[in-house]
């Protein structure tokens, strides 16, 4: 399935009956009198928040949503119906805006959460509402209103626990697929993820949602590489684990810690505080494991204490991670040691 994590649609609310023109006729009953009915309200068009969806990829070739309109009143007081609403059903994470603006209208951040997107119009009263005392026979009805209209986008901010990051080829999917049962592709070359993943890994009692983001690169903050795209998807997360290649035709560790930091930072001052797990990866391709010592004497002087090593490929470390990082979730079961020796956990 193509992940579309935006998509612009129209939405119209449907309008309301026209209120009815009519008098009681029947035998023996010369004046009987107004008895029109309203009309009915017009159906809304309503968003709510699934885990069936995933993509806004629907949205993406069905633009326009129009809600029926409702029925008009008739004779003998009859109410025209009420007509249903449209519901849309959008991934949980995704936001509503308003297309001139760009405001944000709504969040649909949960399951199950919905937002009144147009709403319809009210249903026109029948003529027996101008009965008055001097005009016992009103030739008069009001038409019903009509629904919202308004243009939309949606735009779609995954909902997750971590955001696996990290320069191109850092090994995030390689990670996300050792300790979930994600099918995120993996390849060696960059930019072998071009959407989100998502996956779960139970520890204990709990779910902790995983997402890997696609490849972050400088100047990501302004659109390079797609960075703009991705990186909107890392705001919904609580901790970060921060990937980082040793293998030898990567970037200088410390040059790739920094980049991806501040590209962060660029993009939102906030984001750049959260709980950040750094994570040296592919330490199957250093032959002396001396090399690791060195490497935490460096990211030291930079401030980086709790520096973490694992190899995605060989899983060895992976589940310590997650040990951590459900500390900084305020996970209730134990937190792993620094040795990865895993015992209690497994992924699901």
């Amino acid at each position: 399935m193509q992940f579309v994590d935006e998509a612009v649609i129209e939405v119209t609310g449907g309008h309301g009956g026209k209120g009815c023109i009519s008098f009681r006729r029947e035998a023996h009953v010369p004046l009987g009198g107004s008895d029109g009915g309203d009309g009915g309200k017009g159906g809304d068009v309503v968003a709510y928040a699934t885990t069936g969806a995933a993509t806004l990829l629907d949205h993406r070739y069905r633009r326009i949503y129009r809600a029926v309109n409702g029925d008009h009143g008739e004779g003998a007081r009859k109410h025209g119906a009420d007509a249903p609403d449209i519901r849309i059903p959008v991934p949980v994470g995704t936001q509503i805006l308003d297309e001139t603006t760009g405001a944000v209208v709504f969040d649909l951040d949960e399951p199950e959460k919905e937002a009144v997107l147009a709403k319809g119009g009210r249903g026109g009263r029948g003529n027996t509402h101008y009965v008055t005392s001097t005009r016992q026979a009103p030739r008069i009805a009001q038409p019903g209103e009509e629904g919202e209209r308004k243009t939309l986008r949606l735009n779609l901010k995954l909902v997750a626990d971590v955001g696996v990051i990290g320069l191109p080829n850092a090994g995030k999917s390689t990670l996300l697929r050792a300790l979930t049962n994600s099918q995120a592709k993996v390849g060696d070359y960059p930019f072998t993820t071009l959407v989100p993943n998502l996956g779960v890994y139970r520890y204990y009692e709990r779910d902790i949602v995983l997402a890997d983001i696609p490849g972050l690169i400088e100047g990501a903050h302004e659109g390079h590489g797609l960075g703009d795209r991705f990186l909107k998807h890392v705001e919904r997360t609580k901790v970060l684990v921060h990937l980082i290649s040793l293998s030898p035709e990567a970037t200088d560790p410390l040059k790739a810690y920094r980049v991806v930091r501040d590209e962060l930072s660029a993009w939102s001052p906030e984001l750049a505080t959260y709980p950040q797990i750094v994570v040296l990866n592919k330490i199957d391709l250093v032959p002396d494991r001396a090399e690791l010592d060195l490497w935490k004497d460096e990211f030291a002087k930079i401030g980086v204490t709790d520096l973490h090593y694992i190899s995605g490929l060989s899983r060895e470390g992976v589940h310590a991670i997650m040990g951590q990082v459900a500390h900084y979730l305020d996970d209730p079961g134990p937190v792993a040691d620094a040795s990865g020796v895993r015992d209690p956990w497994s992924p699901i």
